[in-house]
């Protein structure tokens, strides 16, 4: 298949990489990322998406997103489409795919979960927004890049799925980080706590997949001085796409707000920024109640 990527950076790139070490025609386009091996290089957007029969992109955020979907939508062919694997606000992702049907193109709007390494890898999880035909159409791609793709739905659901499931992690690594934090201050070995709280109602992905403390469950990013994995103003971007959906459409998400709220505080006013989002629970150890 001949595909235009665009967007090559730490997720991009490896992607790309992918697709074109199992033979795929790969066309590639970045401001300022190296090529990986086996990609072309374009001069701009528009020449990557030129006769490509799937563009896929992944950008910073919905703007850039808008701005390169004007330019490269003129460029493609009829039939063809455009799959967005960008986290980027709902209302960007529709309004992209209005833009892309209105030209006689298929959209697909496919955020990922799985990070640095699972596009390294091809084990990212897609959930995708966008036809049934569009999703056929790309469900190849999916299985080169990943290991699951969801068909959550019309165009921008994939992008809801994407900043809902991120809702849930901000909150719970907090709820994680605040409980080892109140451990410590107690007397409760974080070892001890932890083989209490993964075999019990407290179990979550944060406390039994990713631990934050150093040395307890499996190897986690806390064991690397907490050198990101998933970047702690990663997470402030997706929590603040919570809470832009969730004033659109009306929803009380006062966990997501206050989660978002202490991110915020943590990449911009303390020493969240480069850290890992799981760096959390040295922030709550340091602090007493005030």
């Amino acid at each position: 298949m001949k595909i235009g990527f665009i967007g090559l950076g730490n997720m991009g790139g490896p992607m790309a990489a992918n697709l074109a070490r199992a033979g795929h025609a790969v066309t590639g386009f970045d401001l300022t990322a190296p090529m990986p091996e086996g990609v072309s290089r374009a001069a701009t957007a528009a020449e990557a998406a030129q006769d490509a029969e799937v563009v896929i992109t992944m950008l910073p955020n919905g703007a850039i997103l808008r701005a390169v979907a004007a330019e490269v939508i003129p460029a493609m062919t009829a039939g063809a489409v455009l799959c967005d694997c960008s986290t980027v606000d709902v209302d960007s992702a529709r309004a992209v795919a209005e833009m892309a049907v209105a030209a006689g193109l298929g959209a697909l709007d496919a955020p990922v979960s799985g990070g640095v390494g699972g596009a390294t890898n091809g084990t990212l999880t897609f959930m995708a927004g966008g036809t049934e035909a569009a999703f056929a159409r790309v469900a190849p791609l999916f299985e080169i890049m990943g290991q699951k793709a969801v068909h959550c739905g019309d165009s921008g659901v994939g992008q809801a799925a994407k900043i809902c499931n991120n809702m849930i992690l901000g909150v719970t690594m907090i709820a994680t980080c605040e409980a080892f934090a109140l451990a410590d201050k107690l007397g409760l070995d974080r070892q001890k706590m932890f083989d209490v709280v993964s075999t019990s109602s407290g179990y979550s992905w944060t406390m039994n997949a990713y631990c934050p403390a150093p040395g307890v469950g499996p190897t986690s990013p806390a064991d690397n001085g907490y050198k990101p994995g998933f970047a702690a103003e990663l997470m402030l971007k997706d929590l603040d796409l919570s809470q832009q959906a969730a004033v659109s459409a009306d929803a009380d998400t006062p966990m997501g707000q206050l989660a978002a709220e202490l991110y915020r505080r943590f990449v911009t006013e303390e020493s969240g920024r480069g850290m890992d989002f799981s760096a959390m629970l040295p922030r709550f150890a340091a602090r007493g109640r005030g």
